[in-house]
């Protein structure tokens, strides 16, 4: 990881922007996860010379998850939380518009697809600003109900992020769940079942394991 983001860091952050955007869209899940990570990294690192042109970065991020832009947004969610969870400037000015994309009363994604990648991007912020989203956590709990095994691991993995102990609960009920998932973690795609994201999520609250 180190050696692939110093050399994304030799280039200027314009440029290399628009090209780990396209890699969002690769078939590969290693190549387009490692680009949203990537991706949140230059924003963060935009955000601390140059504010603007790291906010033309995020809103070209919400323009993407917008039914006008005439795509579907992949990545865009999920590099938005990459991005929040390094730079505190752009949490603060945007996190309530990502936790909005997952209230059913505000901009809410319906595309099962993007709600997975919305999931993993709130997560991602939860990280290091847990109190972001807490306004996501009633939502987060609902698609632990979901039918699609990646809502469930992720927003488990979420909640365990978030921190608060009155959803271990909701955590325990998918113990029992043998689904296996995609996740990504230390720069590398890997295969969870859904009730290891709950037990880490539970031993993450209760403080016997670090959070991300």
């Amino acid at each position: 990881m180190n050696e692939a983001m110093a050399a994304i860091g030799g280039h200027r952050p314009k440029q290399v922007i628009n090209a780990l955007i396209s890699s969002f869209y690769e078939a590969d899940a290693s190549i387009r996860w490692r680009a949203v990570e990537a991706a949140g990294a230059v924003v963060s690192g935009m955000a601390e010379s140059d504010p603007e042109s790291a906010r033309v970065v995020v809103r070209r991020f919400m323009w993407m998850l917008n039914d006008e832009s005439g795509g579907i947004g992949w990545g865009a969610p999920e590099a938005m939380g990459a991005a929040m969870a390094r730079s505190p400037v752009m949490a603060e000015e945007y996190a309530g518009i990502l936790c909005s994309y997952i209230d059913p009363e505000q901009n809410f994604l319906e595309h099962p697809g993007l709600q997975r990648g919305l999931l993993w991007g709130i997560g991602r912020l939860a990280c290091s600003e847990p109190e972001r989203i807490k306004s996501a956590v009633p939502h987060l709990l609902s698609f632990i109900a979901s039918a699609d095994a990646v809502h469930r691991g992720i927003s488990a993995w979420a909640l365990g992020n978030e921190g608060d102990h009155k959803n271990l609960g909701a955590l325990k009920s998918l113990f029992s769940d043998d689904a296996e998932i995609e996740f990504f973690e230390n720069w590398q795609v890997v295969q969870l079942r859904v009730k290891d994201l709950a037990r880490r999520a539970c031993f993450v609250i209760s403080g016997e394991r670090e959070k991300c």
